[in-house]
């Protein structure tokens, strides 16, 4: 059921128009792709977010694994039955969780650095709280410190059971101040649970992606795409750290996408503030998902086209205006930022919900822009 096809090239980049068709419907890409931890995008229904025109949601495998388990899902009939949400589904593999579980905690770092590190991970190091082998990763549960081992087998089995259109190989998210020697030794184990993901998967309906990773090292990420892109593997993700600016995120993707199959789609794992987008985009993701939406919202951002917007700000309890007089949001149709802000300082749980939609219907119509770019061959 699941299949990709490319609709439009771009003569000025890398960048393409495609659709993408699963048991639950078709998505056009590019597409941004909301994320849904735990069955859920933060503070919304999920009437809501099809409201605000998501196409594709990603959930996180290792969360729900912890809650409500994945056993709990399957008798409910499945993710898509569990959360009400009637169009397609991704789940990561909980490689990321490797990553933010361990030396992401340790060290304070996320995918991309704010600023330059003289800090280094180097090869045979293991983060405090989670241990790495070859077998897969023994995590320590945050919620009660239990012992729960996820590997290349664990993952499918948990990932088939949630029962999401698409489903990610088990990898290892590497830091962005891991040094070559640790990261090579890495990716030779995240190739190895490639392969064995592909040995455990059951012949289902599920498209499983391979990740690609290789950290900052163009050799490394080269190669990794290569082999990825050489296993019988329905897409590709792009996945690990991607520098310290954002143009070496841009370069890096580029190095990526030279060497995978045309015909297989591309999505690129946790990037999408509104500046990336385009150059994202004309550097041939398909898809990419990422939590900024509702992240910003939930600290009182809206998204706007004159910029981002901080609502807590008392003045505009004076502003009868909405959020951005450019929306077509049901937010901006209805709701003033006086309202919101008062709403906000007031300690009310709606602001967080009312700017949630709003970024969320925002960054999709920002997506449906840059798809009518690349029809007209403007990007």
């Amino acid at each position: 059921m699941f299949s990709f096809r490319i609709t439009k090239k771009s003569k000025k980049s890398r960048a393409r128009l495609g659709v993408l068709r699963t048991a639950h419907g078709e998505i056009e890409t590019p597409a941004f792709v909301p994320v849904a931890t735990r069955a859920v995008v933060k503070t919304l229904t999920s009437q809501d977010a099809l409201d605000a025109k998501a196409q594709l949601l990603i959930a996180n495998t290792f969360h729900l694994h912890l809650r409500p388990g994945e056993k709990v899902v399957a008798r409910a009939g499945g993710l898509h039955k569990f959360m009400q949400w009637p169009r397609p589904l991704m789940t990561d593999s909980g490689g990321f969780q490797v990553f933010s579980l361990g030396f992401g905690h340790d060290f304070g770092t996320g995918k991309m650095l704010k600023e330059k590190s003289d800090k280094e991970i180097k090869k045979g190091a293991q983060p405090q709280k989670l241990r790495i082998t070859d077998k897969g990763v023994e995590f320590r549960s945050p919620i009660d410190g239990a012992k729960i081992f996820i590997g290349p087998r664990e993952s499918m089995r948990i990932q088939e059971q949630l029962g999401a259109d698409i489903i990610f190989a088990f990898d290892e998210c590497t830091s962005p101040i891991a040094d070559r020697a640790y990261t090579e030794r890495s990716l030779e184990r995240s190739h190895l649970w490639a392969k064995l993901c592909l040995k455990y998967k059951k012949k289902n309906k599920q498209a499983l992606y391979g990740i690609v990773q290789g950290g900052k090292f163009e050799d490394l990420r080269r190669a990794s795409a290569r082999f990825t892109g050489a296993l019988p593997f329905d897409g590709i993700g792009i996945g690990g750290e991607f520098g310290d600016d954002k143009s070496a995120m841009t370069r890096m993707v580029g190095w990526v996408v030279d060497e995978l199959p045309e015909e297989k789609p591309r999505h690129l794992l946790g990037i999408g503030y509104p500046e990336d987008i385009v150059p994202i985009v004309r550097a041939g993701a398909d898809t990419f998902d990422c939590i900024v939406p509702t992240h910003y919202a939930r600290r009182g951002f809206a998204y706007t086209s004159t910029g981002k917007l901080d609502i807590k700000k008392i003045a505009y309890l004076k502003d009868q205006k909405p959020l951005d007089k450019k929306c077509a949001c049901e937010v901006c149709k209805t709701y003033s930022r006086a309202y919101i802000t008062h709403l906000w300082r007031a300690g009310e749980m709606t602001a967080m919900s009312l700017l949630s939609k709003h970024n969320l219907f925002y960054f999709n119509a920002l997506v449906a822009r840059v798809r009518d770019d690349i029809r007209a061959g403007r990007i």
